[in-house]
């Protein structure tokens, strides 16, 4: 029997957005002329089940790599994915930099990094230098999504608990998690989960990753369409052979991202489930993070209460993802680079939602005259 998890997802807080709702409209303004950041601390209220904060605040990253590479669907060599590694824990790349900035913890997991990279001490964590694990799912094999399941069922389940087990491996306190990947060749992944789940071309999903194009792009959308036709029937196979007709309607999440995925993929849906369960607000990064959400919500729908998504991505695929999952993305900014930067990027806007609702006078307390009745002369 294919691996099925049960998550705890609460019910938003309707007492405490109610609550953060009564307070924004006694502040020294006028009612919603704060607009996104009235309704981001709101929100924030009501998925933390209490008064709205963007801190603490922790990026979580997870790191594999992809054997689908060897068809050529990225502009650069699979060894980047453990260069990368090293980068973040030294504190050279941009995620690295806008968690130094920012204040923020950077913890990356390495759940299937192929190529050997430098160890590091992981130094101050807040201060721009990652925090760096090896889970040990990152020695179970993985195979080439155009091929063959990228994922048996145990492994899938492994890294589903390897992203959970790092949520749980963060302080108590933690308010917002910033979720993020490294993976070269893990755009044709997301791109082939994207193109079975919304049940569409692989042309209207399948971008420029890395920067491929032409002949290379071209590729790169023949791959992910080899992928998807091979799960399609496989399932059709599958569901054949048990007389289920349900089963060949519908594109199972849980059979998409093991059979299309990565180790890091599946990693980030149990590490958002799991965040949520503890009532953190997950800050969706790119399309990557994004695919993974949607994932996550066709698991289980609840799910979608407890994230924001940072920002719209130039990935061809995402602006069709984030429609699914009737997403309002903070930003849009042309950036497609991943690894957090986007959401890193978007924490500031949280951090401003939160000051004004904490710091601002209300009408009261600043002896200003709130506005008068309705049909007051």
């Amino acid at each position: 029997m294919a691996f099925s998890p049960t998550w705890e997802f609460p019910e938003p807080d309707a007492r405490a957005a109610a609550a953060a709702r009564a307070r924004q409209d006694t502040l020294t303004k006028p009612r919603g002329s704060l607009g996104t950041l009235e309704e981001l601390a709101v929100e924030l209220a009501a998925i933390q089940g209490g008064p709205p904060a963007s801190r603490p605040a922790a990026a979580v990253l997870f790191a594999a790599d992809h054997p689908v590479t060897r068809h050529g669907v990225s502009a650069y060599p699979p060894e980047v994915t453990a260069a990368m590694v090293a980068n973040f824990v030294s504190g050279g790349a941009a995620a690295s930099v806008l968690c130094r900035h920012l204040g923020v913890e950077l913890r990356i997991v390495d759940v299937g990094v192929a190529h050997p990279y430098a160890p590091a001490a992981g130094g101050d964590a807040g201060g721009g230098a990652a925090r760096l694990r090896r889970d040990p799912v990152a020695d179970d094999p993985i195979g080439d999504l155009r091929v063959e399941d990228a994922l048996s069922e145990a492994v899938y389940e492994r890294a589903l608990r390897a992203g959970a087990a790092e949520i749980d491996a963060l302080g108590g306190d933690t308010r917002v998690v910033l979720l993020g990947e490294m993976g070269i060749g893990n755009t044709t992944a997301a791109a082939a989960i994207a193109a079975l789940l919304l049940d569409v071309p692989a042309e209207d999903v399948v971008g420029a990753g890395t920067g491929v194009a032409g002949a290379a792009l071209s590729r790169k959308i023949e791959v992910v369409r080899d992928a998807t036709q091979r799960v399609v029937a496989q399932t059709a196979r599958d569901a054949q052979a048990a007389r289920d007709a349900q089963a060949a309607r519908g594109a199972d999440p849980h059979r998409v991202v093991r059979s299309v995925g990565g180790k890091e993929i599946a990693a980030l849906v149990g590490a958002a489930a799991r965040a949520i369960e503890r009532r953190m607000l997950v800050l969706v990064d790119g399309f990557i993070v994004s695919t993974a959400a949607l994932a996550l919500v066709r698991m289980d729908a609840r799910a979608r209460r407890g994230m924001l998504f940072a920002h719209r991505s130039a990935e061809r695929g995402h602006a069709r993802v984030l429609a699914a999952l009737d997403a309002r993305p903070l930003l849009d900014l042309g950036m497609r680079l991943g690894e957090a930067s986007a959401a890193l990027a978007a924490l500031p806007l949280l951090d401003a939602a939160c000051a004004l609702h904490a710091g601002m006078a209300t009408f009261a307390s600043a002896s200003v005259p709130d506005r008068a009745p309705p049909g007051t002369p």
